[in-house]
């Protein structure tokens, strides 16, 4: 059996530092008490009736198909529409980011040499406050689809992305900073990130503008909301029947 769960369940950090596995857990939000919850009831199982469980805790994922109300895609698809970009706070709560290649590619190790009741931290090792993701992303859009010439910000007097953002009041739980030390993964799994943030932010915003199609048809309902490849998966089952 394989876990995946997220750093959210060991709380918050102070400026340095980072998550290990032997990080104590601590949760603040309801959401990452639920997540800290299934770590348990698994890690339990395997130590009461030795169920060959694995554990991994991941950072922040970012990459293609990932639902608009997500921070990176919200923020490209906004700017897009000349819609505002809320940001919470400050703006300098930092999270660690990985591209979901990446993470699957550690969970694949994970799965074919990680040890029985062990749990591995991924990460990519690239912190960032979420107004530098915001930046970063404004910028990527302003080399890929220039303000100047985006029908949605005609007439506004907006001269570049950036003129959207909008802090907005923070959100409750908001944790100020996470990051994880994936020492224990690259030590055992030889396992490694191999895009940098800044490739990876560069191609997920590319991949959003060659997908408007399937964006819209998220965001106003059509597609359902379902999880990738359960559809698929009914009509197979329909039509063996």
């Amino acid at each position: 059996l394989l876990h995946v769960s997220t750093d959210e369940v060991y709380g918050s950090l102070g400026p340095t530092g980072a998550f290990t596995e032997e990080t104590p857990y601590a949760p603040n939000s309801p959401y990452s008490a639920s997540k800290a919850g299934a770590d348990h009831l698994v890690r339990a199982y395997h130590e009461t009736y030795g169920l060959p469980a694995l554990l991994t805790n991941c950072s922040n994922n970012y990459g293609p198909y990932q639902f608009p109300e997500k921070l990176i895609p919200l923020m490209i698809l906004n700017a897009l529409d000349g819609r505002p970009l809320p940001i919470y706070g400050d703006g300098g709560n930092v999270r660690d980011w990985i591209h979901v290649e990446d993470h699957c590619r550690g969970v694949l190790e994970v799965l074919r040499r990680g040890r029985p009741g062990e749990r591995y931290n991924l990460g990519g090792r690239s912190e960032r406050t979420n107004l530098q993701i915001v930046d970063a992303l404004c910028d990527a859009l302003e080399s890929e689809r220039p303000a100047a010439g985006n029908p949605a910000l005609a007439g506004r007097g907006i001269a570049s992305y950036r003129d959207l953002k909008t802090f907005v009041a923070d959100r409750p739980g908001h944790d100020r900073r996470y990051a994880i030390d994936d020492a224990k993964a690259r030590r055992e799994l030889g396992w490694a990130p191999r895009r940098t943030f800044e490739e990876g932010l560069r191609a997920t915003v590319r991949w959003y503008l060659g997908h408007r199609a399937w964006c819209e048809a998220v965001q106003s309902g059509r597609y359902g909301r379902e999880r990738l490849g359960l559809g698929a998966n009914r009509e197979s089952e329909a039509q063996a029947r």
